[in-house]
């Protein structure tokens, strides 16, 4: 197997082109696990680490704000926490503080796993994934149509992820998941909201609960019709019948982390619960 570390980006896209079948490296928390189940073994690995374009930030000129893929999921939080919250409550939940201080949301966007803590947020977010190659140049990835199937993204073979793209938070954001124990745990489910009041409408993620991590878009469109934007009065019917819906967009499978209908169970009332969070917060602060 060989061993690739280009220093700069340009030297990155050039090694892709030239072995496709390089599995990049960022943090290394994915794939090392892979490789010593010997789960895949691939000719090449392509290391990242050196790159240092790939760990920086910015607020661009059209508000939003571009996130290297390098940005661990430690920073993230520190650095973006009030920008991006539900991202924010997303990584705290990630394995361990040595896996936060290695893994990166990239990291997650290229290993694609329903599973991925990362992906609810991005998806609730309305989020946009920046891929490149050497060959066609940047394109943009809207995170919906990012994750194909299980473990398969929309990147091409010579394509890497550069960076993602979102707005900062315009109202509450909320994610919360599902575990066998209370940390270092994979999610058996997990549920992201994002309500955007001045557009009042709401973003949604599902994950852990479809062959890819998908939008409840149904219940979005629920929320965007029936929630009384204007008075704040929630009724009590509305979070059950939010959390239904929520429920019907996941198609989960029985594996050793959980039943298909227990996780329909739990999406319910993750969905439930984060929209419950996110209008009390939105109300109390006016």
């Amino acid at each position: 197997m060989d061993f690739l570390r280009p220093a700069t980006w340009a030297e990155a896209l050039e090694a892709k082109a030239e072995r496709p079948g390089a599995v990049p490296v960022q943090g290394g928390t994915d794939v090392m696990v892979e490789l010593n189940f010997d789960v895949r073994r691939p000719d090449a690995l392509l290391d990242l680490n050196r790159v240092a374009a790939l760990g920086e930030w910015s607020a661009e000129e059209d508000g939003r704000l571009r996130v290297g893929s390098g940005v661990t999921y430690a920073r993230l939080i520190d650095e973006l926490g009030d920008r991006l919250p539900g991202l924010a409550q997303a990584a705290r939940t990630v394995g361990s503080p040595q896996i936060r201080n290695r893994g990166t949301v990239g990291g997650n966007l290229g290993a694609a796993s329903p599973a991925g803590d990362g992906h609810p947020p991005l998806l609730a977010a309305g989020a946009e994934i920046e891929v490149e190659s050497a060959a066609r140049g940047v394109r943009m990835i809207p995170a919906g149509e990012f994750y194909l199937g299980v473990k398969r993204s929309a990147l091409e073979a010579d394509e890497l992820i550069r960076a993602f793209w979102t707005r900062p938070a315009g109202g509450p954001q909320y994610f919360s998941k599902v575990g066998t124990r209370n940390a270092m745990v994979i999610a058996v489910c997990s549920f992201a909201l994002a309500l955007h009041p001045a557009e009042r409408r709401a973003g949604t993620g599902v994950g852990s609960a479809a062959p890819t991590p998908r939008r409840a878009v149904a219940a979005e469109e629920f929320l965007a019709a029936e929630l009384d934007w204007d008075t704040g009065r929630l009724d009590p019917g509305l979070p059950r019948r939010f959390g239904e819906l929520a429920a019907e967009a996941a198609s989960p499978i029985d594996d050793v982390r959980g039943t298909a209908d227990y996780r329909r169970h739990a999406v319910a009332v993750l969905a439930r619960r984060t929209l419950t969070w996110a209008w009390h917060d939105l109300w109390k602060e006016g």
